[in-house]
């Protein structure tokens, strides 16, 4: 789910101001997960701006694949929070067989709406309760703004599901809003620290092979990233 395209604009505004909103009301009820859905479906009937779905891939995506994709060995790959397609099919064209799931059923009938003879294999799913089978089963996973999208105190639990999703030798590609240690959090999005990165390390089992902290500047006005590679050791 690429931020690229984020525009100012009153209309804009409003419909972020709704999404903080959606967010919040989920997370009282003990749901923080159910906005999700809830979003794509308004934005279905009643033409809500998704902020992330630009519907064109993450040029983040394109630009961190550029640089890595001489050393992923293996075709088998998984976008995570994978929104309305455009990264999943992106990384079709670059010939992986390629998994692409959201917790929004919406989402994934928009995926299948767009791509009607995609060769991606779209899934409604939730990152915290994902099918066995998806286990250390993925050469490359591709997770960009879903977990920013989360609840700071949800963060370490979804860092420890992304990277269960990586296979052995396998990368991972990651894509995050950054904030520092103590800068205080205002709502959605929830950047994440370089101490929570770091857990991917720490208590995941991977290797850092790369990490950035820059300012996006494809995203408008721009916005401060982590982009990072990870990659799980070969046996």
């Amino acid at each position: 789910m690429g931020e690229g395209g984020e525009k100012g604009g009153k209309g804009v505004s409003d419909d972020r101001s709704l999404i903080r909103q959606l967010a919040q009301e989920a997370s009282a009820k003990g749901r923080p997960l159910d906005w999700f859905e809830q979003l794509y479906a308004r934005a279905r009937a009643d033409g809500i701006a998704v902020p992330w779905d630009d519907l064109a891939p993450d040029p983040n995506l394109i630009e961190l694949f550029d640089k890595v994709k001489a050393s992923i060995a293996g075709r088998r790959a998984l976008v995570v929070g994978c929104g309305l397609g455009d990264d999943a099919e992106w990384l079709s064209s670059k010939d992986f067989a390629v998994t692409a799931f959201d917790i929004a059923p919406t989402a994934i009938d928009e995926c299948r709406r767009r791509f009607p003879d995609s060769k991606v294999t779209y899934a409604v799913a939730d990152l915290f309760n994902a099918p066995e089978g998806w286990a250390h089963a993925f050469d490359l996973v591709f997770e960009s703004s879903t977990i920013q999208a989360l609840p700071p105190e949800m963060h370490a639990k979804a860092i420890h599901h992304v990277s269960g999703f990586v296979a052995e030798g396998g990368s991972l590609l990651f894509v995050a809003r950054a904030r520092d240690e103590h800068e205080a959090t205002a709502g959605l999005p929830w950047p994440l620290t370089r101490g929570e990165v770091n857990l991917f390390t720490e208590r995941e089992g991977l290797r850092e092979l790369s990490m950035e902290d820059y300012p996006d500047k494809h995203a408008l006005p721009p916005v401060r990233r982590f982009r990072a590679w990870f990659q799980r050791a070969a046996k």
